[in-house]
């Protein structure tokens, strides 16, 4: 009797052991879908506060680049700078060196020769080069905070092009005159350009560079709103011309 209630309690209580095993299951997937979704989420805003942490880095990593550069550079040691005019009236009389100093200077306009040390360096223009296209000419001086509502030019997703600049020199030489060129795009640094132009003696006639043709980013990752900086030095880490500014890449190039 004793048994037979036995085996009849768990009789009944068998069923319901049976029938709640899928709802274990389910309660288990559940859990298991909510820890992916708390990894995910975690993942997520780690990817977001690394992408912050490396934007906020780019601009640290620039200065420290300049100072690393800086630095060595003070680590030359180099003569005492002359003015072009004392360069030239020193050993005159000496056949030879008179005959060096002018290849070396090359055709130095007197005019543009000063007394002064420094060198006087002006950018007059900055224009975009694209085959097809009118050239895309940069008003200098910019004006301050350009680009803040429109971009100060737009170019087309894959196109190619080259950049133009003009300058003038003038008082003395400038040496290891480079062009920097920084781009971000949602505040983080997607591109840095470094291109040496030279060094150049005093003249009358505006110089002209030219830089290696370059092909824009294509795509609807690379099509938008991008922001850059660029700078004009030299060996002396002079900034002779700094602009910040936005532009855009679009599917087409804008309508004129």
């Amino acid at each position: 009797m004793s048994s037979a209630a036995v085996s009849s309690c768990s009789a009944e209580e068998d069923p319901p052991s049976a029938l709640g095993a899928p709802g274990r299951e389910r309660e288990r997937a559940e859990e298991s879908a909510a820890a992916v979704e708390e990894v995910d989420r975690q993942l997520s805003g780690a990817s977001l506060c690394r992408a912050e942490e490396e934007a906020s880095e780019g601009d640290d990593d620039d200065d420290e680049e300049e100072e690393e550069e800086g630095k060595a550079a003070e680590a030359i040691e180099v003569g005492p700078r002359v003015s072009i005019k004392e360069q030239l009236e020193k050993d005159k009389d000496d056949e030879s060196l008179r005959r060096w100093k002018e290849q070396l200077l090359g055709s130095v306009d007197l005019n543009s020769v000063g007394e002064t040390l420094e060198p006087d360096v002006k950018i007059t223009s900055l224009s975009i080069l694209s085959p097809g296209r009118p050239d895309i000419v940069l008003p200098l001086p910019a004006e301050p905070g350009i680009g803040d509502k429109d971009p100060w030019f737009t170019l087309k997703e894959g196109s190619t092009y080259r950049l133009k600049f003009t300058f003038s020199v003038r008082d003395n030489i400038v040496s290891g005159l480079r062009y920097t060129n920084t781009v971000w795009k949602t505040g983080i640094k997607v591109d840095s350009t470094k291109e040496m132009l030279g060094t150049f003696s005093p003249q009358a006639e505006p110089y002209t560079y030219l830089t290696p043709e370059e092909t824009t980013p294509s795509g609807i990752f690379a099509r938008g709103s991008y922001s850059a900086r660029t700078k004009f030095l030299d060996d002396d880490r002079k900034c002779h011309l700094e602009i910040n500014y936005t532009f855009d890449i679009r599917r087409e190039w804008p309508s004129s």
